[in-house]
């Protein structure tokens, strides 16, 4: 029972030493063109994830107020652009 305990506390390191060992078994599915397409996974899916879930991490006081500042900026900075005409 205590060995399960520790494995759904460690359950982030298990799944790495996982990751691991099946990358060191089969390393032809994470090759350049192999299934897994990591010239495509890593350099679009993964960046676009980090970002989606940092985004997700933010307070939404802080995403509300960034909100409300957007149209202010807007207006403003299109009626100075407007005065040269």
């Amino acid at each position: 029972m205590r060995l399960l305990e520790r494995v759904r506390k460690e359950w982030f390191m298990v799944g790495i030493v996982v990751a691991i060992g099946a990358a060191k078994l089969k390393p032809s599915v994470g090759v350049n063109g192999g299934p897994l397409k990591p010239e495509i996974t890593v350099s679009y899916i993964a960046v676009a994830t980090i970002f989606f879930n940092s985004g997700l991490s933010l307070k939404t006081e802080f995403a509300d107020s960034r909100l409300h500042a957007s149209p202010r900026v807007f207006c403003r900075d299109f009626n100075q652009g407007s005065w040269w005409k």
